[in-house]
């Protein structure tokens, strides 16, 4: 049985310049940082960078939450990650976006009202 979302890996050829990219963008270190995996705690989530891995913006999409969508994706590409689908309402009050990294992955965000904090587990 799926217990919920945990981690999301990023591969981080330059292990050390995405990890002050990530540092940049979360606002706080690494809690975990080794040579072969760094990991921040993102809300209760963790979001990894590993280093013997190729970049890329197909596959799996994570959508990691923001309080104000707008503000998040003009901060993000201020801090040199480039659109890759702009700010959209898909309903409900719902919008994501994403973007490519520095490094080649996709990012994507998404302000949803409806989400549940109470209910991760």
């Amino acid at each position: 049985m799926l217990l919920g979302l945990r981690t999301i890996a990023y591969p981080a050829p330059d292990l050390e310049k995405a990890k002050q990219w990530y540092s940049d963008v979360l606002g706080t270190p690494p809690y975990f940082d080794e040579p072969f995996y760094v990991g921040f705690s993102v809300g209760g989530f963790e979001l990894g960078l590993i280093p013997d891995a190729l970049p890329g913006i197909t596959g799996t999409q994570a959508m990691w939450g923001v309080e104000n969508i707008e503000t998040e994706f003009k901060r993000l590409i201020a801090l040199g990650a480039s659109e890759l689908e702009p700010v959209t309402d898909v309903g409900g009050g719902i919008k994501v976006a994403s973007v490519q990294d520095p490094f080649g992955n996709r990012l994507g965000i998404i302000e949803n009202p409806h989400f549940d904090l109470s209910a991760v587990r």
